[in-house]
């Protein structure tokens, strides 16, 4: 079974997505990390962000494996590199290239082929399995979701203004929408769940009850 969260940056996608696969008892495939690892092999290949060919060619190539919370490039686990702010500062130069996305959503579906999986992005729901068992699209208003990363961001030592929070989450929306490929939009079969003045506790149980309900119908098809 394949269970789709998608939603745009700070709904908390990753952690309900992780929380639900070890509830299920499924595996969890962050796609972000992917595009992080591919960013990163990128830079320390010293492959130009300019160089299109390259870059295309690169993700294509590159060895990406996923275990539970942990990714490896070419046999290499680089977890904790993916999260810097370099990496965060160039992810978009491969992100907003068309074939860079095909390439890694083939990666994805390989990784997925045979397994009960959760997997949150922008477009698992859309592009990348667009016959998932079940699909979510989960939000937050943009004022909350701000909050959220401000809050994220102070937890982890790094003090932002929120109103630079608010302009960047802005433009990464911007960015996400307006994709010629894999742009953010909810599949039309998705369950849109906005989380405003949920606690994660309700997110998660408002979750597993969308995912139930899925099974459900789905086993009634199949005794149809």
């Amino acid at each position: 079974m394949i269970v789709t969260i998608d939603g745009p940056a700070g709904a908390g996608k990753s952690s309900i997505a992780r929380q639900v696969a070890d509830r299920l008892g499924f595996e969890f495939l962050d796609t972000g990390a992917m595009y992080r690892a591919v960013t990163l092999g990128a830079i320390r290949a010293q492959i130009e962000f300019s160089d299109v060919d390259a870059l295309v060619a690169f993700a294509g190539t590159a060895d990406l494996k996923w275990k539970g919370c942990r990714i490896s490039l070419n046999g290499v686990d680089v977890t904790e590199e993916i999260r810097t702010p370099t990496v965060t500062g160039a992810i978009r130069y491969l992100a907003d290239l068309p074939d860079v996305r095909r390439q890694l959503t083939l990666q994805q579906r390989r990784i997925a082929a045979g397994r009960s999986i959760v997997t949150e992005g922008r477009d698992q729901g859309t592009d990348v399995f667009p016959d998932a068992d079940c699909k979510i699209f989960l939000t937050a208003s943009p004022h909350e979701r701000a909050l959220r990363r401000h809050q994220q961001l102070a937890d982890a030592g790094r003090h932002m203004a929120i109103e630079d929070v608010i302009a960047a989450q802005d433009r990464r929306d911007a960015e996400d929408r307006c994709r010629p490929v894999g742009a953010l939009r909810p599949a039309d079969d998705a369950v849109t769940l906005d989380t405003d003045g949920m606690s994660p506790d309700e997110v998660l149980d408002r979750t597993l009850q969308i995912i139930e309900s899925a099974v459900q119908r789905d086993q009634v098809k199949d005794c149809s």
